[in-house]
């Protein structure tokens, strides 16, 4: 069953603002939606930002986030990871608020800090809809999203309090170094979930050279011990995508890190990346798990142990 291929879909995330696309999901009915609709389509897993009903603005309201949850939770068996990246512009305690409250199965951690530079964002939006969004693109050209190793050690503190299973986000090379210095003080618990992430401007960029370089750095710290998953950002996420899965590791789609479906056409949903995603893998003969096999690979403790 390992070798089956584990499907991701990021729901909203924290990058891009509404004025690029009308379909981006913003009320928590919109996020719930498109995660039970991504479900459906194929993924076993949903990650989760939540959003300001109102202006779309990225948050860590964790009342947001216990309305999308419990309702997503209703209606699908789906495994909900929940952020602790939040957003670049948030401090360490603001991002940590939605996991101490509800305890979810999988939650993300940034291993590493980062220029985190989505300005370039700027450039392709005709007329900003909300005043917050080009203020908060621009001002990542003298940003650097802060994890450091404090930070993580408060994360991992949590993440055992609620028995909630990291996902490593590794944007870089290093932060796959940093994930072993916990690994080998015993904080994580093997298999260890890692997201090798390819395209943030600031991090390294996608090439299948620069997966390749990833994985081969991982087995030599981890051996058989550990899950990947290939997030690849904007239009290399299919491609990096069955690469990936085509190696063994896991994919991860969504409009956190992909707004179009192919060149020139939107994604009118999340879904809807899933869905080409899955058909890529099938017609390659990549098997898909299902969220309980995603649960019995990674050793989750189960929806019945959230508190949503």
């Amino acid at each position: 069953m390992k070798a089956k291929c584990i499907i991701n879909c990021a729901i909203t995330g924290a990058i891009h603002v509404p004025s690029l696309t009308p379909y981006l999901p913003i009320t928590p009915q919109q996020i719930a939606d498109e995660a039970v609709a991504a479900a459906r389509a194929g993924a076993a897993s949903v990650h989760l930002h939540a959003r300001d009903p109102q202006t779309g603005r990225p948050t860590m309201d964790p009342g947001l986030f216990a309305e999308f949850c419990q309702d997503i939770s209703a209606r699908s068996d789906v495994v909900l990871c929940v952020t602790t990246g939040g957003a670049p512009t948030m401090s360490i305690e603001e991002r940590l608020l939605a996991v101490q409250r509800l305890r979810p199965e999988l939650a993300s951690v940034n291993m590493g800090s980062i220029n985190f530079g989505i300005f370039p964002l700027r450039d392709r939006v005709r007329a900003f809809v909300h005043d917050w969004e080009e203020p908060y693109l621009a001002g990542t050209v003298d940003l650097v999203f802060k994890n450091t190793f404090r930070d993580q050690e408060r994360v991992f503190a949590i993440m055992a309090a609620t028995g909630t299973k990291p996902e490593l986000e590794c944007y870089d090379v290093g932060h796959i170094y940093n994930t072993a210095y916990w690994a080998d003080k015993g904080v994580l618990e093997r298999p260890l979930w890692i997201q090798f992430i390819l395209g943030i401007h600031g991090a390294i960029q996608p090439s299948v050279r620069n997966l390749l370089f990833m994985k081969e750095t991982a087995d030599s710290l981890f051996g058989d011990d550990y899950v990947w998953s290939v997030l690849a950002a904007g239009r290399h996420e299919f491609r990096l995508g069955v690469v990936g899965a085509v190696l063994g590791g896991s994919v991860r789609v969504g409009m956190e890190d992909n707004l179009y479906l192919r060149k020139g056409q939107l994604a009118d949903s999340n879904a809807a990346l899933v869905a080409k995603i899955k058909r890529l893998l099938e017609e390659l003969d990549i098997a898909t798990t299902s969220p309980a096999e995603m649960r019995q690979i990674l050793g989750l403790k189960g929806k019945e142990q959230t508190a949503f």
